[in-house]
């Protein structure tokens, strides 16, 4: 028996959990044909890995993207693929583009993800499809580099039917006939293969563009019945609901986790967004776990979504999403002229607004609102590097960190660079999350806030905590179980034919050489997308972790190196639920 690939003496996950051991592995085509522990007969194979003290792996999952434009214009999606996702998620938080024109795409993903408008209304104008299975086809015509599964965004298809505007104001219904012909889309999108639908409730996602620019996402004007209804397709279905309730609204996170349940009807599967240690509310990570096991408990199928690492944000100036959920950071993102927006910033009245709203103690919100928990990385005036606005407040005189954070935008814009770590700061958090049935691991948005952060090795980064744990005789959950969740659980719970490292099963692997899961993943690192003008943007690079990644048997990544391969010839493809 001859091979296309051996991967020999690797320490072999198979992505169910079972016990790991060492193995050799023959790769025929664009399966594994076989997994021995005696070696392979290498004649005539001509590619060898040798993978003695390293670990082979079933490609990871990333369940949680926005690269639905990207994916269109660059498919190799090598940001991801090189850390070892070979599997992703389109169609998250209500977007999509299966039915959206390019101007309203534009709107919908400019301002929300962070994604320039004029690049997402230039990819979309490409379109070639007008239905759900068409865009399967032109997926599968894309040189795709990983596996790709979707779901339908409710905003898409709300304002393809009804349009931007009216999709957008609070006092307008879809009629009878738009209605019908969203749940007709639906049903569509799941006939076509799609794993589900996604939606938003979280009121400080805002419209770019002109027709309904600050305006919420279309889809958290939908009202309860519109609602139902199409949960409804998807309870009669077993497709997944993927959504975020409105967090400072009890009766939306409410309704959403209790729409999981049957009571008389098919329960619904459900995944919110998301289990995250927020600085703001630490108490909440208590409630979510047991949140979880009661609704499974009762007949639900309830997951939260996690990105099991510090959620560390950058931003540039004041553009970053977190500013959207109070009233005076919307307002300054709301002006896209910098000459009308800096006017608004040095506005006394303006600002007593800002520091009433970040003063304020009370309420649900993402962002602690502490400028004392904010570090300048770059700037013109390097007097202030590596200090906090709080800091810089305090050293000009007592100003409020308020004052002194507008001032420093308004003198340098863009060229005033800080971060700070929303939530997911505490290890021993981490840790329970990781043990946690109830959560669902991704939520990356790989593809989208190109600027603010970068969790394309997120799956790397997970695996170094486990082991990490392990070594030092604390083990969290075993190493077998914490590749199943990046793996086999993530693609059993969407229906989808991944995770799985077997004979017979599709050759979608990475090799892993755990003496370089260290502070490396760690590092901050930027790299320009050719696709949007060569913006910079936030990346990871940890090259001597992943040696080599196969995605349908082809070797497409390794040691930082992409293979001619990759982008050129479609390795990935279109998985469909139900499909395994």
């Amino acid at each position: 028996m001859t091979y296309d690939t051996i991967i020999k003496g690797a320490r072999w996950f198979d992505g169910t959990g079972a016990p790991s051991a060492l193995r050799h592995l023959g790769l025929r085509g664009d399966r594994v044909a076989a997994v021995s522990a005696e070696p392979l007969d290498e004649t005539g194979c001509p590619h060898v890995v040798d993978a003695a003290g390293k670990w082979v792996v079933p490609g990871m999952i990333d369940i949680h993207t926005h690269y639905d434009v990207e994916v269109l214009q660059a498919p190799a999606l090598a940001e991801s693929v090189r850390h070892g996702i070979t599997t992703i998620m389109l169609g998250s938080c209500s977007l999509s583009t299966v039915h959206v024109e390019a101007t309203d795409a534009g709107d919908l993903f400019g301002r929300v993800e962070a994604i320039p408008r004029q690049h997402v209304i230039e990819a979309v104008e490409q379109k070639t499809w007008r239905t759900a299975h068409e865009y399967v086809e032109a997926l599968e015509e894309l040189p795709l580099g990983p596996n790709v599964a979707a779901m339908l965004g409710h905003s898409d298809v709300r304002t393809a039917l009804m349009g931007l505007d009216r999709a957008t104001r609070k006092r307008v219904r879809p009629t009878a006939a738009e209605q019908a012909a969203m749940e007709g889309a639906l049903c569509e999108a799941l006939d076509a293969g799609f794993v589900g639908m996604s939606a938003q409730q979280l009121l400080f996602d805002r419209l770019d563009g002109d027709v309904a620019r600050s305006r919420t996402l279309p889809s958290t004007y939908a009202r309860a019945k519109e609602r139902r209804r199409l949960n409804r397709i998807l309870r009669q279905r077993d497709r997944v609901l993927q959504a975020g309730p409105d967090i400072a609204s009890p009766r939306s996170i409410a309704a959403m986790t209790l729409s999981t349940l049957g009571l008389f009807r098919p329960r619904l599967k459900t995944t919110l967004l998301s289990a995250a240690d927020l600085k703001a509310n630490p108490y909440l990570v208590y409630i979510m776990g047991p949140l979880a096991r009661l609704l499974n408990a009762l007949g639900g199928d309830f997951r939260w979504q996690h990105l099991p690492v510090p959620f560390e944000v950058y931003a540039d100036g004041i553009d970053l999403v977190i500013f959207e959920e109070f009233g005076a950071g919307a307002a300054a993102l709301h002006l896209a002229d910098q000459v009308e927006r800096n006017a608004l910033l040095r506005d006394e009245t303006y600002r007593r607004r800002f520091r009433k709203e970040y003063d304020a103690k009370f309420g649900m919100r993402v962002w602690h609102r502490d400028f004392f928990d904010a570090e300048i990385v770059e700037c013109p005036d390097a007097a202030v590097i590596g200090k906090t606005f709080g800091q810089v407040g305090l050293d000009r005189g007592g100003l409020h960190p308020v004052d002194a954070f507008l001032d420093l935008v308004v003198e340098y814009g863009t060229k005033l660079r800080w971060r700070t770590t929303i939530s997911n700061h505490r290890p021993e958090i981490l840790d329970r999350y990781s043990a946690d049935p109830g959560v669902q691991l991704g939520f990356s948005d790989a593809g989208a806030h190109l600027r603010n952060m970068a969790f394309y090795n997120f799956g790397l980064r997970f695996l170094h905590r486990i082991h990490r744990a392990e070594q030092a005789g604390r083990p969290i959950i075993s190493l077998e179980r914490a590749v199943h969740r990046m793996t086999g659980e993530l693609a059993d719970w969407y229906g989808i034919d991944a995770g799985r490292l077997r004979e017979g099963d599709r050759a979608d692997l990475i090799v892993i050489d755990p003496e370089h899961l260290d502070a490396s993943l760690d590092a901050y690192a930027e790299d320009v997308i050719p696709a949007y003008d060569n913006l910079s943007r936030m990346v990871n690079r940890n090259d001597a972790t992943v040696s080599a990644v196969f995605i349908g048997g082809e070797f497409v990544f390794g040691d930082g190196v992409a293979a001619p391969v990759l982008g050129k010839h479609r390795t990935g493809r279109f998985l469909r639920a139900g499909g395994r």
